[in-house]
């Protein structure tokens, strides 16, 4: 993405875990996440604050997050390093937008057509549960439809759908750009959040089975749009 001219705009600088880039990122940032390659359900995630001495640092394991404080680099790297279960990145913080008071992201669900096509067939805003670094559904967050969310901002019909052909335009150019470089793809979903200045920036794009379940009672129309989407290349659930 970061070779796009128009996508790379959207990408929180991102680097491979090391104990040089842990020390370049917190040098560069007042927080910094760090998390699996590839991951699910917000395990494993840390978010890693700089303070006047030392750092803070929140993780997730399992559906439980605890928090610790170290006051030196050694000891927060040797701290990573020991959690450390297959390939980590550390990624720029990004501060969130919030709604209610909470930070939210935002799902953009893109599935190919019969034919091949890409189609953007829907949203799912995920608002995180109170003093958790995850907006996870499995890690208590909320589930809005983009209509709700748009209308708790006190959003204008006209600024709604702004927002809204944004995250579409941007989905469907991400959808074609890895599916060009990888074979095989018919699904992606894309984890959009906008920082308190209103830009847009992309968390990460999951393209192993994204979910879209917790949208069954809350927007039918929706759900049903996706998993028929999905049954045209096999897959059967909606988790």
């Amino acid at each position: 993405m970061l070779k796009d001219t128009e996508l790379r705009q959207y990408v929180p600088r991102t680097v491979s875990f090391s104990r040089s880039n842990l020390q370049m990122m917190t040098d560069a940032y007042s927080s910094i996440y760090v998390k699996p390659d590839i991951g699910s359900l917000g395990i494993g995630v840390c978010k890693v604050k700089r303070k006047r001495k030392g750092y803070e640092l929140k993780a997730v394991e399992g559906k439980r997050q605890w928090k610790a404080y170290y006051d030196s680099f050694s000891g927060l790297f040797g701290k990573l390093s020991g959690m450390k279960q297959g390939k980590l990145i550390i990624q720029q913080g990004i501060k969130l937008d919030r709604v209610n008071g909470r930070p939210y992201d935002i799902r953009a669900m893109v599935q190919r057509r019969p034919k091949g096509q890409w189609i953007c067939t829907g949203f799912m805003v995920k608002v995180g549960a109170a003093k958790k670094i995850v907006t996870n559904y499995y890690q208590g967050g909320t589930v809005y439809t983009l209509g709700k969310l748009h209308r708790k901002l006190g959003l204008s019909t006209d600024d709604s759908g702004r927002r809204e052909r944004a995250l579409t335009i941007a989905s469907l150019r991400i959808a074609r750009l890895l599916s060009g470089r990888q074979s095989g793809m018919n699904e992606i979903g894309v984890d959009f959040a906008r920082d308190s200045a209103g830009s847009l920036w992309v968390l990460e794009v999951n393209s192993n089975h994204p979910q879209f379940h917790p949208l069954k009672q809350m927007d039918p129309e929706a759900y049903q749009k996706m998993k028929r989407y999905a049954s045209y290349y096999g897959r059967r659930t909606a988790k």
